[in-house]
């Protein structure tokens, strides 16, 4: 369920395709900002609607993931309620969907990515994404919404003539922020975010790189309310 910002997550286990130029970046959550007298800024407030409703959201473009010299290319990437509806809270606006002092805060299923392929002849990739992720909304101008991604919790493996393996967040969770439009439907967009990886392989495989950069387009769906969008004020 979507809640207000109190700690941190952990995992499941999904096994997917990828091809994405995905990366999480290590942007933290929302904090507070000094200020030269030693004072701070809390984090503005934020409320998503409508309350209680699922939420899906769906690549409309590809999506990329660049590790050195290595980028892997997906044309579908998706996050959906568990099915049926409402048997979990992933993927949901939770009853108490507004945080006065910062984000609110849901668990969502592991994104998926599909039909990929690489900047490499003869290489396929594949991905693994797992443990318990969450997606912070954050009011503001512009609003954002963060996907935060477990310790570990994205492996990208790739075989044929480059057999690699690019772990994500190797040494702790780390977040990914995009920046939320609303509309009908809402939009979320990540341009060239970064995230830490630690990279292992032979030849050809980008061993010196420590972090991947993510770039893609969604659309933020209302499954419980077709005709009413999803939010972020």
């Amino acid at each position: 369920m979507w809640r207000i910002l109190q700690g941190e997550t952990s995992s499941t286990r999904t096994p997917h395709r990828i091809g994405a130029r995905l990366a999480l970046t290590t942007a933290g959550a929302a904090g507070a900002v000094a200020l030269a007298s030693g004072a701070a800024f809390a984090a503005s407030s934020t409320t998503v609607e409508p309350a209680g409703d699922y939420f899906s959201a769906h690549l409309t473009s590809s999506a990329a993931f660049t590790v050195g010299s290595v980028t892997v290319t997906c044309d579908t990437s998706e996050t959906n309620p568990t099915d049926p509806l409402g048997t979990d809270d992933a993927n949901k606006v939770p009853e108490d969907n507004t945080n006065p002092d910062g984000p609110v805060v849901s668990a969502v299923n592991p994104p998926s990515f599909d039909n990929c392929t690489t900047n490499m002849p003869l290489v396929d990739a594949e991905v693994t994404t797992s443990g318990e992720w969450t997606i912070e909304a954050q009011g503001g101008s512009p609003s954002t919404a963060s996907l935060v991604l477990p310790q570990g919790g994205l492996v990208v493996q790739t075989s044929g003539l480059a057999s690699c393996e690019a772990v994500g967040a190797p040494d702790g969770p780390a977040t990914a922020t995009g920046e939320w439009t609303n509309g009908d439907p809402a939009e979320l967009s990540f341009s060239d975010v970064s995230t830490p990886v630690n990279v292992t392989g032979g030849t050809g495989c980008p061993t010196d790189s420590d972090e991947a950069l993510f770039s893609a387009d969604y659309e933020v769906n209302n499954e419980s309310s077709p005709d009413t969008p999803i939010t972020i004020q």
